[in-house]
């Protein structure tokens, strides 16, 4: 479950935040809370949180199991992210370029964008493979475990890296790199060769090839290209770099004639 709810700005309402933080909750936890569940996170009295909930339960922000006692979120948040994904410029113009990444590589693909520490899925492209990966648009996964993140943070220095995340590192997996030192080696690594590798630290049996787009360090979106260990020997990790970074670079261009990077 969540930690409890951060300390709010003095300049914020208090109605208002608590109506994002039950949002945020829910978006980040994905799964349901009864309202005590909800009140002991976020830090609030059941009693105002209560009559937040009915509120935005008649309005679809929040919907109710059949019990009738736990909360998830509801059709309104769906409409929203999906309003979010359809007027982002960088999702609307990545269609055709994961299309033929995907067709390519024969292997998933994704854009993903730095949200504070994590990276989010904003675009996903299957593999033909019946042994796959498992992703999802909206899932977020902590940005120094992934190709998608290493490939961002690479764009900044050390000493910036290092305040940017939450130390100490989590690790998913044995292969999670954690250590400060090996993590900046790798970012060292990837700035000089234009991409990142993520070796099973996010999952113990993918490997995944990701691009930042752009040229400048305030690129916060990249693209990958993920499979399975067996499929992705470091023959054919050089193979798709060379595919992806290519992907990025139109993307980057199509990207720019907008004003963008």
């Amino acid at each position: 479950m969540a930690d409890a709810a951060p300390g709010r700005r003095p300049d914020e309402v208090k109605s208002a935040a608590r109506v994002l933080e039950v949002l945020e909750l829910l978006g980040t936890e994905g799964a349901r809370f009864s309202l005590a569940e909800m009140a002991n996170t976020l830090a609030v009295p059941k009693s105002s949180l209560h009559a937040i909930l009915r509120t935005m339960e008649a309005r679809r922000w929040v919907d109710v199991d059949g019990s009738g006692t736990r909360y998830g979120l509801g059709l309104k948040a769906l409409l929203t992210g999906t309003a979010y994904l359809a007027g982002d410029d960088a999702t609307s113009l990545a269609g055709p370029v994961l299309d033929a990444l995907a067709e390519e590589t024969g292997e998933a693909v994704h854009l993903g964008r730095l949200d504070g520490t994590d990276i989010v899925y904003l675009a996903k492209r299957e593999s033909k493979h019946a042994l796959r990966m498992y992703s999802a648009v909206g899932r977020r996964l902590p940005a120094h475990a992934t190709a998608l993140g290493k490939a961002v943070l690479s764009r900044y220095d050390g000493a910036e890296v290092q305040r940017m995340l939450d130390w100490p590192l989590e690790r998913l997996t044995p292969d999670t790199v954690v250590e400060p030192d090996a993590l900046l080696a790798q970012l060292a690594e990837a700035r000089l060769r234009g991409w990142a590798v993520d070796d099973g630290e996010n999952s113990a049996d993918i490997r995944c090839v990701a691009v930042a787009l752009g040229t400048g360090k305030g690129s916060v979106d990249a693209l990958s290209c993920s499979a399975p260990k067996s499929r992705m020997s470091d023959e054919r990790i050089e193979e798709v770099a060379l595919a992806v970074t290519s992907a990025a670079r139109s993307l980057s261009t199509l990207l720019a004639r907008l004003g963008h990077g």
